[in-house]
C-alpha cells in the first residue's frame, strides 16, 4: 500500500507513469498469493484421502510458481504500457471554466482496464474457490477468511470504479487512495484478524494433539 505515496502531490510525468503500474503490480502479487493459498487449501483437502494423487502437488514450489506466473502477466502489461502509451501529465482547462486542473492521463485505456480487469479476475477466482471449500473443518479452514477478504476487495472496487470515472482532479485521486487503502486493509484484516483472535482466545486448538484429531 506504499504505492499511495505516488498519488500524493502534483502530478508529474514520472509519478503518473509509476502510480498505476506500481499499484497494479503490487496488488496483483497480493491477489496471486491469495489465489495460490486458496488453491493449496483445496489441494490439501483433496490430499487427505489415502493414496490420493493430489499429494504430489503439496509444497512451496507450486505456490511460488503460481505467484510468479500470475504476477508476470501484470508485469508484462506494465512493460507494454510504458513502451507504447505510458501515462502522462495532463492539463485540463475545459471541465471547470476558470480553473486549470493538472491530472494524470492513463495513456492506454486498454492497458489500464486490463490491469483492473486482471485483478478483478484473480479476486473472483479466489472468491469462487474459497467459497467452494468454506465448509472444511474450522481448525484447518482459511477459506472463510479468504472469502470475506475477496468480498471486501470486490465490493470496494465495484463501488470505486464508477466514482473514479465520474471524478476529476483531487476528487479522482481521493477515490483512488481510498479504494487502495480500503481494499488493502480489508484483505489484511479479514484474513489475519480472525487468526489472531483464535490464537488469543483459543490457544488449545493450535496444539499438536488437537490438530491430529
Amino acid at each position: 500500500m506504499l504505492c499511495i505515496v505516488l498519488f500524493i502531490g502534483k502530478p508529474m510525468d514520472t509519478t503518473c507513469m509509476l502510480r498505476h503500474i506500481s499499484f497494479g503490480i503490487f496488488f496483483t502479487v497480493v491477489l496471486s498469493s491469495v489465489l495460490a493459498k486458496t488453491i493449496m487449501v483445496c489441494i490439501a483437502f483433496k490430499a487427505t484421502t489415502p493414496g490420493s494423487s493430489w499429494r504430489k502437488w503439496i509444497g512451496v514450489k507450486l505456490s511460488n510458481y503460481l505467484v510468479v506466473t500470475l504476477s508476470s502477466v501484470q508485469v508484462l502489461n506494465g512493460i507494454l504500457w510504458l513502451a507504447f502509451s505510458p501515462p502522462f501529465q495532463e492539463i485540463d482547462m475545459d471541465s471547470y471554466p476558470g480553473k486549470i486542473i493538472i491530472q494524470c492521463n492513463e495513456g492506454s485505456k486498454l492497458a489500464f482496464y486490463f490491469m483492473l480487469g486482471y485483478m478483478g479476475f484473480l479476486a473472483v477466482v479466489s472468491l469462487i474457490l474459497a467459497f467452494m471449500v468454506r465448509k472444511l473443518p474450522d481448525i484447518y479452514n482459511e477459506a472463510k477468511y479468504i472469502t470475506f477478504s475477496m468480498l471486501v476487495f470486490c465490493s470496494v472496487w465495484i463501488c470505486a470504479i464508477p466514482a473514479y470515472l465520474s471524478s476529476k482532479g483531487k476528487s479522482l485521486v481521493s477515490v483512488e487512495v481510498f479504494a487502495i487503502l480500503a481494499s488493502g486493509d480489508g484483505i489484511v484484516l479479514c484474513m489475519f484478524l480472525p487468526k489472531l483472535w483464535n490464537i488469543v482466545t483459543k490457544p488449545e486448538q493450535k496444539t499438536r494433539p488437537s490438530l491430529q484429531k
